[in-house]
């Protein structure tokens, strides 16, 4: 009798595994739940958009004071490898609804494609397409329907980025796209978030393995989700303190802050990334919160802590203010 045990051809558990036939296996990850006309914890609407045939978002709009009330618009990508996770997931679902509710901002989570049915670039290009798109409502004529959310209540002099893990390297690279590509109506961005961002490279920083790198997971996940990568796991897309990666000061925002806990992998990396962008001769204001005690992503997992408590207090307060 034929084997009906499915060769696997990439094992990146506990992440994703792809199997010869094709088949893609997503072990990590939370179900997709329903936008909300009004959340019962927060308060926050939310709802779903299609933007381009390859992008999605899903929007949230916190309670307002007046109706004519104009907030601050944060455009946040989510983490997961570039490969897991989703805009539409139950973990960033609740953390966008707890994040709109504090800071009293505007946001487009949004859906970009994922590898490796939709390897890197494409995350990279929906990222861009989708600020774009947010940044466009500036216009007086533009080749789609408005969103009425975004019409009446976006302030586009208070335009911020952010994200989680993968998608706070995207963040940094939409903010360096930023610096040298103007925006629809040249808008401006005011601020970007990188929370626990993912960078990686072949020369080891902090606590990050010295042996066997390339069998890492961290390593590995960049190779898969971007085999045709130039310069590999030191692309500047992944390691923006790689040699000959283009100047941290074309960062295009005014301020950034960038969020660490002090267990992750991705730490010591994010707190050198800090520095690199200080020294640059970029005019921006860093901010760097470092999480005692905490692993990576902490706040998306359980947002009820006082530590997550506290860290979405203080993503708020940079948002605000």
């Amino acid at each position: 009798m034929a084997s009906t045990t499915k060769e696997v051809l990439t094992d990146l558990s506990p992440i994703i595994k792809v199997y010869t036939d094709g088949t893609v296996e997503r072990l990590f990850g939370s179900p997709h739940v329903p936008p909300s006309p009004e959340d019962p914890t927060t308060g926050v609407s939310s709802k779903d958009t299609i933007i381009s045939p390859t992008v999605s978002a899903r929007l949230y709009l916190p309670k307002l004071t007046h109706p004519t009330q104009k907030l601050p618009i944060l455009v946040y990508y989510h983490g997961g490898g570039f490969c897991v996770e989703s805009a539409f997931s139950f973990f960033d679902h609740r953390f966008m609804n707890l994040l709109s509710a504090e800071s009293v901002a505007l946001v487009v989570s949004v859906e970009y494609r994922l590898a490796p049915e939709h390897p890197l670039p494409a995350a990279y290009e929906d990222s861009w397409d989708a600020l774009k798109w947010v940044c466009s409502h500036v216009l007086d004529q533009t080749h789609f329907e408005k969103d009425q959310w975004i019409t009446n209540h976006a302030d586009f002099n208070r335009v911020f980025i952010g994200g989680d893990s993968a998608g706070g390297n995207i963040v940094h690279n939409i903010a360096m796209r930023a610096g040298s590509e103007s925006l629809p109506g040249n808008v401006k961005i005011l601020g970007a978030i990188l929370s626990h961002p993912y960078f990686w490279g072949s020369n080891p920083i902090g606590n990050e393995p010295k042996e066997d790198i390339e069998q890492h997971t961290v390593y590995r996940l960049w190779l898969f989700v971007y085999p045709s990568a130039p310069g590999g796991i030191d692309s500047p897309l992944i390691n923006p303190l790689a040699d000959g990666a283009p100047s941290l000061a074309g960062l295009g925002c005014s301020k950034i802050i960038v969020c660490l806990s002090e267990k992750d992998l991705l730490t010591a990396r994010g707190l050198v990334y800090a520095e690199k962008v200080k020294k640059s001769g970029w005019k921006g204001e860093v901010q760097v919160v470092e999480i005692d005690g905490e692993d990576h992503c902490f706040h998306l997992f359980d947002p009820q802590t006082e530590k997550a408590k506290n860290l979405i207090k203080r993503l708020a307060s940079f948002i605000s203010h």
